[in-house]
């Protein structure tokens, strides 16, 4: 998806970041740069449709499974619980979530259209605070609303609901994957 005069991501990660990473860190092999490895988009639908009926239920999952595929590019899977908790009202075999799971082409596609358009669409967005980073060098984002993303349409919307996107990266330590995310452009506060 790349457009004139830029780089895609792949092409921005081979040209770019490896020689950088490569300077910073000092790794013997480019092919001990860490690199993104996959993205997880999932969102939460057990609380919605606890108390309604089989029907309702499954007009739910698919309104949320149709826009969680125009914003992946892929058809999410349902997550079903494994047991019953009875303190959160959740029986064994309930829907309790959405999740894609993002590789190669289709994961730097969906990168590209989350910096670029979605991250500075979202209400005030001052950028990713490094917390987000864990201690392996995976990142994770919170966003409140879906109708951030370009695909979207909100005049279509008929109930706003929030995602959790996992980028997942082979870094080693803390400082590798927030390096390689800076320099792949994730808008990360300093």
């Amino acid at each position: 998806m790349g457009k004139i005069g830029m780089l895609s991501l792949k092409e921005k990660y081979n040209k770019e970041v490896i020689p950088e990473m490569v300077k910073k860190f000092g790794y013997k092999s480019v092919m001990a740069v860490p690199k993104i490895e996959k993205a997880i988009i999932n969102t939460g639908i057990g609380r919605l449709i606890a108390q309604k009926t089989s029907q309702e239920q499954k007009e739910i999952i698919e309104k949320f499974s149709h826009d969680l595929s125009l914003i992946a590019g892929q058809k999410p899977i349902v997550c079903i619980a494994k047991k019953s908790i009875s303190a959160f009202k959740v029986r064994e075999g309930m829907p309790l979530g959405l999740k894609v799971v993002l590789r190669s082409a289709k994961m730097y596609d969906f990168l590209t259209r989350l910096i670029s358009f979605a991250l500075p669409r979202s209400r005030d967005f001052r950028g990713i605070d490094q917390k987000a980073i864990d201690s392996d060098g995976n990142l994770t984002i919170g966003i409140r609303e879906h109708i951030i993303f370009p695909e979207i349409l909100a005049e279509n919307v008929r109930q706003i609901f929030g995602l959790e996107v996992i980028i997942v990266t082979t870094a080693k330590t803390r400082e590798e994957g927030l390096e390689l995310l800076k320099l792949m452009g994730f808008p990360i506060k300093h």
